[in-house]
């Protein structure tokens, strides 16, 4: 790839409990159209998850991460979304949900390394 592109990434946060809007990042989105990527890098800080809410069912919060990376990935692994184009999965990952794992705002730059992206954003934002 020549050159700057454009990508876009939200990071993945876990809402324990929705009604006090406290929060942890635990992961990173990331799409970049020109290099037909979209990859999910999660990180999640079970000592940190806790802190926030000591009752929190930390084995439904890696299940719902790790259904976010599976679309990510794509393929019938996925279900019905890990059909679609790398672009519509990153849409439906980014899509605005009341649940415990939940998208951030969508945000974009530009790189020369979109496959880099992901872990440069999972250090800068999440660990």
């Amino acid at each position: 790839m020549s050159g700057p592109v454009v990508f876009e990434y939200a990071l993945v946060r876990v809402v324990p409990r929705v009604e006090r809007g406290e929060q942890l990042n635990a992961g990173v989105l990331v799409y970049c159209r020109p290099a037909g990527l979209v990859r999910a890098l999660i990180l999640l800080d079970e000592e940190r998850l806790l802190a926030l809410d000591p009752e929190a069912d930390v084995a439904a919060v890696r299940s719902a991460l790790g259904a976010v990376a599976a679309v990510c990935a794509g393929g019938g692994a996925a279900g019905q979304a890990g059909e679609d184009d790398p672009g519509r999965r990153f849409r439906w990952l980014t899509a605005p949900r009341s649940t415990v794992v939940q998208p951030g705002p969508v945000h974009c730059g530009l790189t020369t390394d979109p496959e880099g992206e992901a872990a440069r954003l999972l250090e800068q934002f999440v660990r």
